[in-house]
């Protein structure tokens, strides 16, 4: 009886510590987004325009 007891007791923590695990792994993690078409353009347009300037 006590073995079953200790056994979900266990089990239950376990259980506790790894949502807890994968909630702060969750939030930690940082969203990226992908820049829109005309975003990548102008920035390339921006790193020619620095190129000329520096030759």
């Amino acid at each position: 009886m006590w073995v079953v007891i200790i056994v979900c007791i266990v089990i239950v923590i376990g259980v506790l510590a790894l949502s807890i695990l994968t909630l702060n792994k969750g939030y930690g993690y940082k969203q990226t987004i992908d820049p829109l078409p005309d975003e990548v353009k102008e920035k390339e347009q921006n790193e020619d325009k620095e190129e000329d300037k520096e030759k």
